[in-house]
């Protein structure tokens, strides 16, 4: 009985085996009209991996890769955005890249026939040919830049919603995918589905219409214009202007992120499917001629190769900040809870949260509402993640921080400023501080020796704590390893395994301490004071800080561990001279970097600024009420805003992240991204594609 009960042991394992090693399942393409399931079949034929499903339109693709019944599709940017809400929860995997003319992404622009005479502040009264309703380049785009440049009066969904607006615009369209018998699908020559089933749907259809003369304008990206039709036709630029179409670069309306393959959340899944895409063989994938009329089947035609994206991408990640808000401002779930003027204010960290509810109780104003509500995040990051997604709405970062948003389109608002005389100056020139080098006094350190020695920093990717030191060294080594200039050290935000971790200190909690290392307050050698204390309790050799926070945490000031330090046992180092006494740090400094910003999303700016000048009327160094102060933390060291900080100056709006920093910065945090492993995974997700870059 023994032996058959291990036979039968045997057999089952055998079973198990062969079920663990039978090949993956098929890729389940998602097609949605007859030419695009015929190209799919013949994928399919050459390439065994697919297998085609077809659906009757882009949303129906969508709930079915949702359910399991299908796999992917590809989509475009104002389709990616849908596919990522809560409700369907896909993501990006794979982008299409199309060439030298855009790579990972393209232009939306405003095509019209020569000599018709009109600029777009002329729109008014016009016909209009569309891609498709809620399509970047044919709708999202174009509408939301007539709204944004005040051609287009639309006070949002609770005025009315914008296929009406658009359609008193417009004496006549045709948006597939809009009402059937409504202005909008007056010009369809079909049934105005956004499907092939409409002659001018897509890219292809729109110009069709334009060409036919039932449109004045057709609004698509900068390669569907055919070569050979390129003379009879030209450009709407913003300005008023028209241009060639081979202006697109200095004459569109926008730059859009490429059409993606979305899947379900589920990283070998991800896998399959851009395996099975790359060892295609003997099959045009981009390639639609074969079915002709019919264009951009499945991919767009234009496309010349597809490009991986990082783990961790999602929706809000690969579209940006900037195209986001565009989307959002058309969408109607801009009306559910945009009630709430608050702004939503994000804290990392127990201390920092502490410090914002308080914060938030104070705000309350006379009608009983809060003008500033509290999130809390992981880390800065997270943070930044959630202002994209519109969870949260701001928060003060350090400088390196500054370019990690600006990489994913978010925008500096409102600056620190640590000069009492600028806050009444009206030329308020912008604040800046000082990256320097400290080391204990008599140490013999000098810029030029310290490698092998032990480093503290505030955080990984901060200014004054990594990008700036870290930017030198690399200069001059052009090493990205740092572990092998420094032996150990603590950079807060660095891998718990590496050797950047070693020496910091955590919470101080005997066991199970989570916050070793980690990028928030709860590590105690976490930011400016942080590393400071790092060096004074003899962690590291020296600490890369700002120039004020010795004299913050020494000679009596600061938290009981710097109450018995005396400022003069720290000197300051620097390429080319030092040991030099601390106050010298005007002649003897790492970098001059700019002040903390506060960031938010691009349409939350003025809400932004309006709410913190009256924040800071209040609750500022000189605010009329006392039972608050931003600039001030009790619990810990620059909780929210650096204690330094005077009074916050507003950022013009249009400030581009390049323009704040300043090229110094700029060029320094570039040549230290030349180490692929100094970008957070946040920033390579953002800055992954072309149109996240500003022109």
């Amino acid at each position: 009985m023994s032996n058959m009960k291990h036979l039968l042991l045997l057999a089952l394992l055998g079973c198990l085996a062969s079920a663990l090693a039978a090949p993956a399942e098929k890729v389940k393409w998602c097609v949605t009209s007859d030419q695009e399931l015929q190209k799919c079949l013949h994928l399919a034929t050459a390439a065994p991996a697919f297998t085609c499903v077809k659906k009757d339109s882009t949303i129906d693709c969508i709930i079915a890769i949702k359910a399991g019944e299908a796999d992917a599709i590809t989509l475009d940017g104002g389709d990616v955005y849908t596919a990522g809400l809560k409700n369907y929860d896909l993501q990006p995997i794979i982008a299409e890249d199309y060439g030298t003319t855009s790579e990972t992404c393209y232009y939306a622009v405003a095509v019209v026939k020569k000599g018709t005479g009109f600029g777009i502040k002329e729109l008014q009264g016009k016909k209009s040919c569309h891609t498709g309703l809620g399509k970047s380049a044919g709708w999202n785009i174009p509408i939301g830049t007539l709204v944004s440049m005040g051609l287009l009066q639309w006070q949002g969904i609770e005025d009315k919603p914008v296929c009406e607006a658009v359609s008193t615009f417009f004496s006549a369209s045709c948006a597939p995918g809009a009402a059937r018998g409504s202005k909008l699908c007056e010009l369809c020559k079909g049934d105005c589905s956004r499907s092939h089933q409409e002659p001018y749907y897509g890219y292809g259809g729109a110009f069709q219409c334009l060409a036919d003369g039932v449109g004045d304008v057709a609004f698509v990206k900068h390669l569907t214009v055919p070569d050979s039709d390129k003379a009879s036709y030209e450009l709407l630029c913003k300005d008023g202007t028209r241009a060639p179409i081979d202006s697109y670069r200095t004459c569109h309306l926008a730059k859009v992120p490429a059409h993606a393959v979305v899947t379900r959340k589920d990283q070998q899944l991800a896998e399959l499917i851009w395996t099975s895409l790359s060892s295609v063989q003997g099959f045009s994938l981009f390639s639609s001629d074969a079915y002709a009329p019919a264009k951009n089947l499945m991919f767009k035609d234009s496309t010349v190769r597809l490009v991986q994206l990082p783990p961790g991408t999602d929706s809000f990640l690969y579209l940006g900040a900037t195209y986001m808000s565009i989307v959002r401002s058309l969408k109607k779930e801009q009306a559910v809870g945009a009630a709430s003027s608050a702004v939503r204010w994000c804290a990392v960290g127990h201390a920092e949260t502490a410090k914002c509810d308080t914060w938030s109780i104070n705000s309350v104003g006379d009608d009983g509402s809060a003008a500033i509500e509290c999130q809390n995040g992981a880390s800065v990051e997270d943070c930044m993640s959630k202002i994209m997604r519109t969870e949260a709405d701001a928060m003060a970062v350090d400088g390196g921080q500054v370019y990690t948003a600006g990489k994913c389109g978010l925008v500096p608002t409102m600056v620190e400023q640590y000069d009492e005389a600028q806050c009444t100056s009206s030329s308020g020139a912008a604040s800046s501080y000082y990256a320097v080098a400290v080391v204990k006094k008599g140490s013999g350190l000098t810029w030029d020796t310290l490698q092998g020695k032990r480093s503290c920093h505030t955080g990984i990717g901060r200014t004054a704590g990594w990008n700036i030191p870290m930017g030198l060294i690399y200069e001059k080594t052009k090493d990205c390893d740092f572990s092998k200039y420094f032996t150990s050290g603590c950079a807060p935000g660095a891998d718990p395994a590496s050797s950047f971790c070693k020496q910091c200190a955590g919470s101080g909690r005997a066991v199970g301490d989570e916050s070793k290392c980690k990028a928030s307050a709860d590590e105690q050698y976490y930011g400016y004071a942080g590393a400071f204390r790092c060096l004074v309790e003899g962690a590291g050799d020296v600490a890369f800080i700002k120039h004020t926070i010795v004299p913050e945490n020494s000679d009596g000031q600061g938290p009981a561990w710097a109450q018995s330090v005396s400022s003069a046992d720290y000197e300051l180092i620097c390429p080319g001279k030092g040991p030099v006494p601390i106050t010298d740090y005007a002649t003897c400094h790492l970098a001059l970097v700019p002040a903390h910003a506060v960031v938010t999303r691009p349409e939350k700016h003025t809400d932004v600024v309006r709410i913190l000048q009256e924040q800071q009327t209040k609750f500022g160094k000189e605010g009329s009420d006392s039972t608050f102060r931003m600039f001030q933390s009790d619990a810990g060291k620059n909780l929210l805003f650096k204690d330094s900080t005077k009074c916050l100056q507003e950022v013009q709006v249009g400030t581009t992240t390049e323009q704040f920093l300043g090229g110094t910065y700029i060029q320094a945090i570039s040549g230290l991204r030349e180490c692929s492993d100094t970008a957070s995974a946040l920033e390579k997700s953002c800055s992954f594609h072309s149109c996240q870059k500003t022109d």
